[in-house]
């Protein structure tokens, strides 16, 4: 069996695609074309959309085709370099500070140095996948810090000096849009934006990723879902809530509720707002009916 590496996986965009399939993610041609030239013109990957609709999912399985560890960063409001980049460990510093007494000691060696996940993978950067998820929490400040490792994939540590990668890193940044990114940060990376699927996509998506469920309750499903989307709601149900459903419905059909009862009940792992129930449940019932019709 050939070795799986960057090179074999990204062929083609087609291969790509064939490669994410075999980790259980299905990606359309234009998502696959985004995948395959970030990984071929060595830039870093946007992926923007709605919260739910796979982008954490793709660089998972970006990293699964690959055969490579994902180190995942995940951004919120006031994360800094300790967090992202590295941090000195302070008491181990100090304790050998003592223990050396009269000899002199570099206390900027590796073993005081506690890699966050952008050193993690300049350090291997052959064996793991970075995922920046969802960037848009964070603050201007620390997509500035991004930057010279986005562009140069470098980072560097006053006190060691500057660290490259040896390799060209695989780095995907989520953005669910809460705010608007950087321009510089854009222009470094290859953009892509990934939207809700249709009902016959996300059919086979639910059978993809559900075990157990039929392929008549995967297509029910995916019709409810889509409905229920265009409903004005604080927080519509992603792709993996639609899979929740599927699996929670057919275990509580398989237990005796039947359709489409089981969907009704089944209801709490697809909706999780009490104000979007409200909207919903006076009309789950018609959705249900006609989804399963």
């Amino acid at each position: 069996m050939p070795e799986v590496n960057a090179e074999t996986v990204a062929i083609s965009p087609e291969a790509v695609a064939q490669h994410l399939a075999a980790s259980r993610y299905l990606a359309d041609d234009s998502l696959a074309t985004a995948i395959f030239l970030a990984i071929r013109l060595g830039k870093p990957l946007l992926l923007e959309g709605a919260p739910g609709v796979g982008k954490t999912e793709a660089a998972k399985a970006i990293a699964e085709a690959l055969s490579r560890d994902l180190v995942r960063l995940q951004c919120y409001e006031g994360i800094d370099a300790a967090h992202a980049l590295y941090e000195w460990n302070y008491q181990r510093q100090l304790l050998a500070i003592r223990h050396a007494g009269e000899h002199e000691i570099d206390i900027y060696d590796d073993r005081f140095l506690i890699a966050r996940p952008l050193l993690q993978v300049l350090r291997a950067p052959d064996q793991r996948v970075l995922l920046v998820d969802e960037i848009d929490r964070s603050d201007h400040e620390f997509e500035a810090l991004l930057l010279e490792f986005l562009s140069d994939f470098q980072i560097s540590i006053p006190e060691r000096g500057t660290i490259r990668a040896e390799a060209q890193p695989i780095v995907i940044l989520t953005s669910n849009r809460t705010r608007e990114l950087a321009e510089a940060l854009r222009r470094r990376c290859v953009y892509h934006w990934i939207g809700y699927p249709d009902a016959k996509r996300e059919a086979e998506i639910i059978m993809l990723r559900a075990g157990g469920v039929a392929e008549a309750t995967a297509r029910a499903v995916a019709n409810a879902v889509q409905e229920i989307r265009g409903r004005p709601l604080a927080k519509p149900p992603g792709i993996s809530e639609a899979v929740e459903w599927a699996n929670a419905a057919t275990i509580l059909e398989k237990g005796g509720s039947p359709w489409p009862e089981a969907f009704r009940r089944a209801i709490g792992v697809l909706i999780k707002d009490e104000e979007d129930l409200s909207v919903i449940t006076p009309e789950l019932g018609r959705i249900v009916e006609e989804a399963l019709a």
